[in-house]
């Protein structure tokens, strides 16, 4: 599976991305079809100014969270947590339609 990570109007430092690539590569053992996930950094204009976007590539669909944080980090997890259970309900979709 693919990270891809793009920060509008900053410049991403190393721990960001690799802390990034840790919590996210654990979620394609969750859904094997997973081709790439996106990430998008933005800073926003008020006080929870952090803003992160993922999109999921997977087969026939895409699946988009976003959050937003005072924290990259906060709102990486938070991405991460609910990604973790829509790949898992969309396999589980996918899986009964075979059945």
């Amino acid at each position: 599976m693919e990270i891809s990570v793009q920060s509008i109007k900053f410049d991403a430092d190393q721990k960001l991305l690799d802390f990034i690539d840790k919590k996210l590569s654990k979620l394609s053992k969750f859904y094997e079809e997973t081709e790439r996930l996106e990430v998008t950094l933005s800073l926003l204009p008020d006080h929870e100014n952090k803003n992160v976007k993922i999109r999921a590539a997977i087969p026939g669909d895409d699946i988009i969270v976003e959050r937003k944080s005072d924290k990259f980090e906060n709102a990486i997890v938070e991405c991460a947590g609910i990604l973790k259970e829509l790949l898992v309900a969309a396999k589980e979709k996918k899986y009964r339609s075979l059945n």
